[in-house]
């Protein structure tokens, strides 16, 4: 949507003008449009216009495009009275939006009892107890990724945080080996993200979506397969597909939707925030050289284990840190199911509400200096002066993210490994912030690899072996 949003808003400012009434949500002006549009037209980018609209309307303004004219919530209140206090007054699932169309029912666009009958089946193999048990294979994939890069190489992040991402989610979840596949699927993943992403389909729902349902079938084909193995042949496999199956009232299409929500859900966010961390920390040396030196305190030449990763307290501000300035989801859908105040305004029955964890994030009333890099802004003896809510890197309320704790552990063991064994170096800084299915750099992360002196043996050489024994590939 790059620009799309600077074209719509370069028509007359009388089509967004609004008569002003403390009682209604504040939108565009006659009064205040010069300075977003200025923002507009320099930027052309819809977080920034608004970000600008942010500045000057508050944490609850309007936007008012022909065909898309969503309410835009921001702030800590705004958050808890949308994912709280009024919660049951909204829903996700929009019928008319791709990601339910491919996403079916999967948790993700589910609502009511649908949704937490779900999610109290996906639970236990989510829970932080159970994670630690992935840990090992968690490093096998990572293992697997970075031992084949080669010294003094240039890669980009984006590609290869991707690869482990995929390989990490279906070898822990599912139990499968998705890397023989990664070839011929990688184009289809790809193509999938990009039909979730912000489109024209936003403002015309019925816009052909043409292109797509070739890549949808190969994913189904993939997924389809995996299931009727698994029920033929059960090795005894205690994971997440296992929980599935042992559902009688979910049948084989069911259990697909829920796949293919945590393989779409789960490996872009986690490959959107490993590619961004590793941006941030090469463009901030200081903060590199004592990521490193934390880490190989740490683990010396050891694995990243339970125990060990438990220690990296500072790497640990430097993901929470990414996580503020460039959240994988940075922004919340909802639908409103009735008519209801917010922040003291009425707002219609099927009003689209968008919360922006992305301004909630950047808010000059709640972070100093909110567009720098301060890993520090998280030493515990900070995180009081935060108020509640103003940070949610997974969601708040009732319907956080399922995968919140298995993202947090995947993400400090794959940077420990990489700090552990390389030296990297930015080869191209011009990173900008894209918005597609997640919020990501584009075009992508381009860092120099470089190994370092001491480097340890990656468990990849001796095979894909796991602790529950020869992982399927399906």
């Amino acid at each position: 949507m790059r620009g799309l949003m600077f074209v719509k808003l370069q028509t007359k400012v009388s089509d967004f003008y609004m008569q002003s009434s403390s009682k209604l949500v504040p939108t565009i002006s006659k009064s205040n449009s010069l300075p977003i549009l200025k923002e507009l037209a320099a930027q052309r980018s819809l977080l920034s216009g608004m970000s600008a609209m942010h500045k000057e309307l508050g944490n609850l303004f309007a936007i008012t495009i022909p065909g898309f004219k969503p309410v835009v919530v921001a702030g800590g209140e705004g958050a808890h009275e949308l994912l709280v206090d009024q919660r049951q007054h909204f829903k996700w699932r929009v019928e008319s939006d791709p990601v339910a169309r491919l996403l079916r029912h999967g948790i993700l666009v589910e609502d009511g009892d649908s949704h937490d009958r779900l999610r109290s089946y996906m639970q236990p193999a989510l829970k932080r107890s159970k994670i630690e048990n992935y840990h090992e294979e968690m490093l096998d994939c990572c293992d697997q990724v970075i031992f084949s890069w080669k010294n003094g190489s240039t890669l980009d992040m984006l590609v290869e945080m991707r690869k482990m991402a995929l390989m990490i989610l279906m070898r822990t979840l599912f139990s499968v080996d998705i890397s023989p596949h990664l070839e011929r699927l990688w184009d289809p993943i790809l193509r999938i993200l990009k039909y979730i992403s912000p489109g024209l389909w936003i403002l015309k729902p019925e816009f052909p979506r043409l292109g797509y349902q070739a890549s949808i079938d190969a994913l189904d084909e993939y997924l389809y397969e995996i299931i009727r193995e698994r029920r033929l042949n059960d090795p005894g496999h205690d994971d997440l597909l296992a929980d599935l199956l042992s559902r009688q009232d979910l049948d084989d299409d069911l259990i697909r939707d829920q796949m293919l929500t945590m393989l779409i859900a789960g490996h872009d966010t986690s490959t959107a925030l490993l590619s961004w961390v590793l941006y941030l920390l090469c463009q901030h040396p200081v903060v590199m050289e004592k990521a490193k030196s934390e880490v190989d305190q740490a683990l010396g030449d050891e694995s990243p284990t339970t125990n060990r990763i438990s220690q990296l307290h500072y790497l640990d501000q430097i993901i929470k840190e990414s996580l503020r300035l460039f959240p994988p989801i940075h922004a919340a859908n909802r639908v409103a199911d009735s008519d209801l105040n917010l922040q003291g305004c009425p707002v219609s029955k099927g009003t689209r509400v968008m919360f922006s964890y992305y301004l909630t994030h950047r808010d000059e009333q709640v972070w100093v200096d909110p567009e720098r890099f301060d890993p520090a802004r998280f030493e515990r003896e900070n995180a009081p002066k935060v108020p509640p809510f103003s940070y949610l890197p997974f969601g708040g309320g009732p319907r956080n993210c399922i995968g919140a704790a298995f993202a947090q552990s995947e993400a400090k063991i794959i940077l420990a490994r990489i700090l552990q064994n390389f030296n990297l170096e930015l080869a191209d800084p011009n990173v900008q912030v894209h918005m597609g299915a997640t919020l990501e750099p584009k075009p992508g992360v381009m860092l120099r690899i470089f190994k370092r002196d001491k480097v340890t043996t990656g468990k990849a050489e001796s095979g894909i072996i796991s602790s529950r024994g020869i992982l399927t590939q399906v």
